[in-house]
């Protein structure tokens, strides 16, 4: 017995000259969450929709709960739900008419229809505002309801692209706890696509990380987090009250260090390589006059392991809050053993 959701072979997509999915290959296991991992404009998105029948290969084919994409999309559409990235709902119809109008579109019937509309939104504490128009809703309120709004239909595989982009803390937080409470209680097989890495760390059993169409790594978060782990890699996290521009300017001179991302205007996030690399940062902000409140190294986490395998940090729209600082052109890290 096949205990796979998704198969994708070759998976492919072209827009004339751009290739925006390259010969993907993937599966996903039933009752697991799986992460596609990327920055912006990495093919995240158009994967979703090809496997969610919206857009059809050029080359390569996929199947889900066991049905052709191409070939059987109509049946497709019977067995998933989608939480796209733009939020499908009309604001002058409340959250139930909302509810109860795409629940006709996908059939089902009006007692069971009724029933489970107030079951979800009890389900995400909505239930309140379900005689509410939506556009007097807060993003994240608007949000519970586009997740609610894929589960009329009680679908098998769940796909979820970027759920909570946009979202303040607590709704991203209670989005996250709603996706692991579908996946543990329901055992639904869902497929969350992400820039965020604490997102993929916290939620799939497996990530794939894709990058300019292509998947370069594919494997458990404690499994690619192992590839960095021996690699004389250094994330120091640091304090400094007094920083200043020439601090930075002297650390990102110094050998070894890949990135230095200043987030706030005191605190100092360093990716380094060597074995003496802590050292030598501690040393650098000291002999600058730099006094340092607080410092501590870090574990590999997923974005470190996107440094090692692509030569590059998450592009620049992933990090548009944040002031980076490049530090020189490093080509491409070879990955001291292969995940596939």
């Amino acid at each position: 017995m096949d205990d796979r959701a998704i198969v994708t072979e070759n998976l492919t997509k072209k827009f004339k000259d751009l290739v925006a999915v390259d010969h993907v290959n993937f599966d996903v296991k039933k009752g697991e969450i799986f992460g596609l991992l990327g920055p912006n404009g990495a093919g995240k998105t158009t994967v979703i929709r090809m496997l969610c029948t919206l857009t059809y290969p050029t080359e390569g084919t996929a199947s889900v709960a066991g049905y052709d994409i191409v070939k059987e999309d109509g049946k497709v559409r019977e067995h998933i739900g989608l939480v796209s990235e733009k939020m499908i709902m009309y604001d002058r119809l409340t959250a139930y008419e909302n509810l109860k109008f795409f629940g006709k579109l996908c059939n089902v019937p009006k007692g069971t229809l009724e029933k489970r509309i107030d079951e979800l939104l009890r389900l995400v504490h909505m239930e309140k505002w379900a005689k509410s128009q939506i556009g007097t809703f807060s993003t994240g309120m608007k949000q519970r309801i586009n997740v609610i709004r894929a589960l009329l239909n009680v679908p098998e595989i769940l796909f979820m692209d970027e759920p909570t982009l946009g979202l303040d803390p607590q709704s991203t937080s209670e989005i996250r706890e709603f996706i692991k409470k579908l996946n543990v209680e329901d055992k639904a097989t869902i497929v969350l696509t992400t820039h965020q890495m604490i997102e993929a760390d916290m939620l799939c059993d497996r990530v794939g990380i894709i990058d300019r169409g292509k998947i370069v790594a594919l494997d458990t978060p404690l499994n690619l987090k192992k590839i960095v782990a021996g690699a004389e890699k250094t994330s120091v996290d640091m304090n400094v009250p007094n920083l200043t521009n020439e601090m930075v300017g002297t650390l990102k001179g110094l050998p070894g260090i890949v990135s230095v991302v200043r987030e706030k205007e005191t605190h100092l996030l360093i990716r380094a390589r060597g074995e003496d690399a802590f050292d030598k940062i501690i040393d650098s902000i000291r002999q600058s006059g730099g006094k340092i409140a607080s410092i501590k190294s870090q574990e590999p986490s997923l974005e470190d392991v996107f440094l090692h395998i692509t030569g590059k940090e998450m592009r620049a729209e992933v990090r548009s809050k944040v002031k980076t600082y490049e530090v020189g052109k490093h080509g491409p890290m070879q990955p001291k053993s292969r995940v596939r």
